[in-house]
């Protein structure tokens, strides 16, 4: 037991704190304090205490003339020692389902995890309510992804060989959002809690503190520019604008499939300046396909904090993708508004709380996996970098599309609904 008295001891000082501010609601009644108390209780097993002596230091002969009173006692010491031991136990299980990447991560912690776990599973002094408790949690950690389940990133996102034979005409709406919201939420849920923290993404050492925050940054970007390029680079009208409806139906289906990082991609492009200047081309875009971009646009639109997104996300049941930057504004904000200390130099954990919250959330989203298989054929043509304009030849195709208007007339230009900003 020695073993398990130890490292319950390490468990409960190192995650009482984590278990309360990432994993624990906030209305939860327990207190921190309370928590903190009841999980140490397990560094000190009262089976062991005194070595057998009864209370006062009364030795095991004067105990024996009080059998009673020391069933009772030893009744109580079990309970408290079960008690104890089960939640340390749910302390890991909570930490092991909700961030298996700190065991895939640390080997050591696995092994520590995994030699604790078997010396409960093989201790006789234990009820079997713990024997089974620690058996399903060793089997949960010990459990090996399946190799083909596990994605490569790299592999993933790598640019084809070959150019792709696809183009926006030749795919349907309903593939091209399939495959950008399984290529989002590959990327998406590989995003680990420690990337958020300090500003990670903001920093000069940003590609190694938050590497995959940076990777959907740039994934966003790149989604953006497709579009926009997409749609400039066709001379004729009709063209653009059967481009053009077929991106918005993009989106819609987006939004379907709950993936508003992939809707706010292609409202990002709409704005983007060599498309929304087009004035001819969007005066002959259907009335149904503009108020389908007006709707997609108020839901993602940033006024009033991402006001009206924030209330979809919570409306919505996972799997789903968030707007990331949406969270990045919320956890800059926290961090630059609210010291790290008090003024009495303790620990401010209401700032703690305040980005735990923020985690949290965004784990919940990480958590449920789309049911959607890998189509190269698309993510091909989503991947081709050829098909990418730069910003000034993207700006001079839309100027050959439609040159410059004069100030007196560029007034009569109609207009997108200006509830929604270029993201960036």
């Amino acid at each position: 037991m020695t073993l398990l008295k130890d490292f319950a001891l390490k468990v409960s000082i190192t995650l009482t704190f984590f278990f309360f501010f990432i994993l624990v609601p906030r209305s939860s009644t327990s207190s921190a304090a309370a928590a903190f108390a009841i999980a140490t209780s397990a560094s000190s097993n009262p089976r062991d205490i005194n070595n057998g002596a009864g209370p006062r230091g009364k030795t095991g002969g004067e105990s024996n003339s009080r059998p009673g009173s020391c069933r009772e006692r030893r009744r109580k010491e079990s309970v408290m020692s079960t008690a104890a031991t089960m939640r340390v136990l749910n302390v890991l299980r909570h930490w092991v389902s909700k961030h298996a990447q700190d065991f895939e991560l640390d080997h050591r912690l696995k092994s520590l995890t995994i030699e604790f776990l078997e010396d409960i599973i093989c201790s006789p002094n234990l009820l079997p309510a713990e024997h089974k408790a620690a058996s399903q949690l060793l089997k949960l950690i010990s459990k090996e992804e399946s190799e083909s389940s596990k994605v490569d990133l790299d592999q993933l996102l790598a640019s084809p060989v070959v150019p792709s034979k696809e183009n926006i005409e030749t795919l349907s709406a309903l593939e091209i959002a399939e495959q950008m919201t399984y290529i989002d939420h590959q990327i998406f849920i590989s995003i680990c809690s420690e990337e958020f923290l300090g500003q990670a993404w903001m920093k000069i050492d940003k590609a190694a503190r938050a590497p995959h925050i940076i990777l959907m940054t740039r994934r966003f970007n790149e989604v953006s520019q497709l579009v926009v390029s997409e749609i400039v680079r066709r001379s004729n009208m009709s063209a653009r604008i059967q481009v053009i409806e077929k991106w918005a139906a993009v989106a819609d289906i987006s939004r379907c499939l709950h993936n508003f990082n992939g809707v706010l991609q292609v409202c990002a492009a709409f704005m983007n300046s060599a498309v929304y200047r087009l004035k001819k081309t969007w005066e002959k875009v259907s009335k149904t396909t503009k108020q389908t971009i007006e709707k997609l646009q108020t839901i993602v639109s940033s006024d009033g904090r991402f006001r009206n997104l924030r209330d979809a996300l919570h409306r919505c049941d996972p799997p789903c993708i968030p707007y990331l930057g949406m969270y990045l504004t919320d956890l800059s904000f926290i961090e630059e508004g609210t010291p790290n200390f008090t003024e009495d130099g303790l620990l401010n954990f209401s700032k703690m709380r305040m980005i735990a919250h923020v985690i949290r959330e965004i784990r919940h989203f990480q958590q449920t996996p789309y049911k959607i298989e890998l189509n190269t054929k698309v993510t091909n043509y989503l991947l081709d970098p050829s098909l990418l304009l730069s910003d000034d030849e993207l700006y001079q195709k839309s100027l050959a599309i439609e040159p410059r208007t004069s100030r007196l007339s560029a007034s009569n230009i109609t207009t997108l609904p200006s509830s929604s900003q270029p993201f960036k």
